[in-house]
């Protein structure tokens, strides 16, 4: 099984996805950042893979998650996030025991999962798994407050992809999507 992160990236920043209803999204992408709507309080999950963000929210049509936002953020703040992450899961082959990761889970401000990589028609892509994080605590408000760049509303785009693969214009919809690279 491979584990790979996909982004869009530069040396200093990386790509992530989220989707928000209207009340968080339109504030956010006319500030420019989050506003006082984005709750900091409570957990918050961001995906590198566009594909797999698309699969989260329905091509941007679930309820709540009508906007999808591509978020810039500092490479640094991507980087201590994953240094301070823990697994969603318990997994012996790397923790010493069940309550040793208990309680990692509940010290780090960060959660990572990894879950199947989404091809067009959002079908799980055999063997390759793509990495979310759930930012809690300490690690939502940087996220929100220092580690974001940039906000944009790419809802259009996902919406433009999503009627290409319906009409089965596979090219035209690969042509579309965010230029993703394995993360190194």
């Amino acid at each position: 099984m491979s584990r790979e992160i996909r982004a869009v990236y530069s040396a200093d920043t990386i790509t992530v996805y989220q989707a928000y209803n209207a009340s968080i999204a339109l504030p956010a992408v006319a500030a420019g950042r989050f506003t006082a709507a984005f709750s900091r309080d409570r957990m918050t999950w961001i995906k590198p893979s566009f594909l797999w963000m698309m699969y989260r929210c329905g091509w941007a049509t679930k309820p709540g998650q009508e906007h999808v936002l591509a978020v810039e953020i500092r490479r640094a703040g991507f980087e201590w996030a994953l240094a301070r992450a823990c697994p969603s899961h318990y997994d012996r082959s790397a923790h010493a025991s069940a309550a040793e990761w208990k309680r990692q889970l509940r010290e780090s401000p960060v959660r990572v999962q990894w879950d199947p990589e989404r091809d067009l028609h959002l079908r799980p892509i055999p063997g390759v798994r793509s990495l979310q994080l759930g930012l809690s605590g300490e690690a939502t408000r940087r996220y929100a407050d220092e580690w974001t760049v940039s906000i944009t509303d790419v809802t259009d785009l996902a919406h433009r992809i999503h009627a290409l693969v319906q009409a089965r214009d596979l090219d035209a919809a690969r042509a579309l999507l965010p230029p993703e690279r394995t993360l190194t």
